[in-house]
């Protein structure tokens, strides 16, 4: 095995703290959960990738699970640059 696949797979082991979501009365708003979302599908990702370096779990569910956390990161990375479109063009405004 070579040294570079047990460092990998050491460095997947290791648990990631992830900062909590402050969850409001009433059960949460949309972004809140679309947050939770996001980061539940990221995780799976991981976690799949993990097992497939590990375990060799069936490529399918590897694949599948890639292309969901792609598309999660996709669709975030689109919010942010529309987010910080908005805010340029609101500084660009006169006062």
């Amino acid at each position: 095995m070579d040294i570079r696949q047990s460092l990998a797979a050491a460095a997947y082991a290791q648990p990631r703290l992830a900062p909590a979501a402050a969850q409001p009365e009433g059960g949460g708003n949309l972004f809140t959960q679309a947050i939770t979302n996001f980061a539940d599908t990221v995780a799976q990702g991981e976690a799949q990738a993990r097992a497939a370096m590990t375990t060799g779990v069936d490529p399918h569910s590897l694949v599948t699970a890639l292309a969901q956390t792609e598309l999660a990161v996709e669709t975030a990375v689109t919010i942010r640059d529309r987010v910080v479109e908005a805010y340029q063009e609101i500084l660009r405004m006169p006062v």
